[in-house]
């Protein structure tokens, strides 16, 4: 016995031994493959990131560049009367609401290194079309078809980004679409205050130039993206071996989050439909893009003709507010990746929304200086609004079929909020502008609101998960985020 007993003593260290070693060998694997991890997703972040901020930067200039030629003499020179400006700025969003959906459903087979390009060169076309339009039907026609090719634009970026990067590492790099449309309307006010001192050359206003140097400039970019977008990580020319072994093992990882392989299926397709919480973000994303559109292109127009400011200062005025406003979205997409909290990065910054329409609405009594510190106060919120809501549909939808879907109808129906926003700042209600600011304050309000409904539904879908692992209720039988594998992020 007492032989047989020291058997066992000496044989018990050697089996714990072996398993601290195997312990220590998994650790060594994990850590050597997180730094290998961190090495790709920095080429990502130096490879992919900078040519879809790049995409998104140009696309807002391109369709708010409106805002500024109006300031610039558009306005007399096509002979625009009545609501024609609002009209135009409105024919933007239909093409471009319809195309949004397919180009979420078709954008992974037709390529997105094939998509991409080709939508971008086209729509600059329709933008250098601008520049020669004699009147509003020319300028119309060219919004339509700036509309239609741009709408293939976002839906391709972000499930490009989804294709690439996890699932906790999505919401920042979607936030940088958000600040690029935001560093877009800063953009947008330097060059057309560069623009001005081109008043007259080869008998062109300077408005004409602003379209004619942009829509040239994107079809360049447009050519040379047609080589530089990789069609997937196998073939990306910027990865070896190694970081493609990575790729695969991530893709691997997040199978829970993408749950298929980009065929999408009806039943996917359906799961989205009958989601509630699809309809919700996507009515938050009509109310958030009201207030972020119409904030975009009219904030020149309201700092020119509604503070009274000259051509000049409503033109570079408007840059210190869309940095401020990029830079606050910068801030809060890093930190909400980095915690995984989607729901604070909403309803944090809604109130300051609230607050500068609030005083914008106050009167004309107000001074000027008091009205243009509520712009900076608007923009805290306008851009954090919109992208962190379309980052928490992301992240808290799967398979994959039903993210594709889910984000179409998110934004499609969404730019609804771009023909709103263009009826909702008549220049016969200036210099007031009570309308506008009246309907922006409400779709805050209304956005705000139903976030909190979201924020129920979640916490009551992870209760019924736990419910489910208890096995008092039956788990469904597709997988999808309502699965018991699969935790939301709030």
């Amino acid at each position: 016995m007492s032989v047989q007993k020291g058997s066992q003593d000496l044989v018990k260290p050697d089996v714990d031994s072996q398993f601290q070693q195997a312990e220590i060998a998994t650790s060594d694997e994990d850590a050597d493959f997180k730094r290998r991890e961190a090495r790709v997703v920095a080429k990502l972040d130096l490879y992919v990131c900078p040519i879809l901020v790049m995409l998104q930067l140009i696309s807002f200039l391109d369709r708010g560049n409106i805002g500024f030629a109006a300031t610039q003499g558009m306005i007399m020179d096509l002979g625009l009367v009545g609501t024609q400006l609002n009209t135009a700025i409105s024919l933007f969003y239909p093409l471009y609401i319809l195309s949004e959906f397919p180009a979420a459903l078709i954008v992974k087979r037709v390529g997105f290194h094939r998509l991409i390009p080709a939508a971008a060169a086209c729509w600059g076309i329709a933008c250098l079309g601008n520049g020669f339009a004699k009147g509003f039907g020319e300028l119309a026609a060219c919004r339509l078809l700036m509309g239609m090719f741009e709408g293939f634009l976002m839906p391709s970026l972000t499930l490009m980004l989804a294709n690439w990067y996890k699932r906790e590492e999505i919401g920042l790099r979607i936030s940088y679409l958000f600040i690029a449309s935001s560093i877009s309307s800063s953009f947008s006010g330097i060059i057309a205050y560069a623009i001005l001192f081109m008043e007259g050359k080869a008998g062109y206003p300077g408005w004409r130039w602003l379209y004619i140097i942009e829509g040239s400039v994107t079809v360049v970019i447009a050519g040379a993206c047609y080589f530089i977008i990789p069609s997937s990580y196998t073939t990306a020319y910027f990865l070896n071996e190694d970081d493609r072994a990575v790729m695969r093992k991530r893709a691997e990882l997040t199978e829970a989050y993408s749950g298929g392989k980009g065929h999408y299926t009806r039943a996917e397709f359906l799961m989205a439909i009958k989601d509630v919480k699809t309809w919700l973000h996507t009515l938050i994303q009509v109310m958030c893009l009201t207030v972020m559109y119409g904030f975009s292109v009219f904030l020149p127009i309201i700092l020119r003709f509604g503070f009274n400011f000259s051509v000049e200062k409503s033109q570079y005025l408007s840059i210190p507010v869309f940095f401020w406003g990029s830079l606050v979205y910068a801030v809060v997409g890093y930190l909400s990746d980095r915690f995984s909290r989607r729901f604070i990065a909403c309803v944090s910054f809604a109130p300051f929304g609230v607050i500068g329409y609030a005083i914008l609405l106050g009167g004309e009594h107000l001074p000027v200086g008091i009205k243009y510190f509520a712009c900076f106060v608007i923009a805290t919120c306008v851009w954090v609004m919109g992208g962190a809501n379309i980052a928490w549909l992301s992240t808290n939808s799967a398979p994959e079929g039903k993210r594709a879907a889910s984000l179409g109808f998110a934004l499609a129906i969404g730019n609804l909020g771009g023909i709103i926003s263009g009826q909702i700042y008549p220049q016969t209600m200036a210099p007031a502008y009570t309308l506008g600011h009246a309907w922006s304050l409400g779709a805050i309000c209304v956005a705000f609101s139903a976030w909190w409904v979201i924020r129920y539904i979640y916490y009551s879908r992870e209760s019924l998960k736990i419910e489910v692992r208890e096995g008092r209720v039956s788990e469904p039988p597709e997988f999808s985020d309502r699965a018991t594998t699969y935790k939301y992020q709030h």
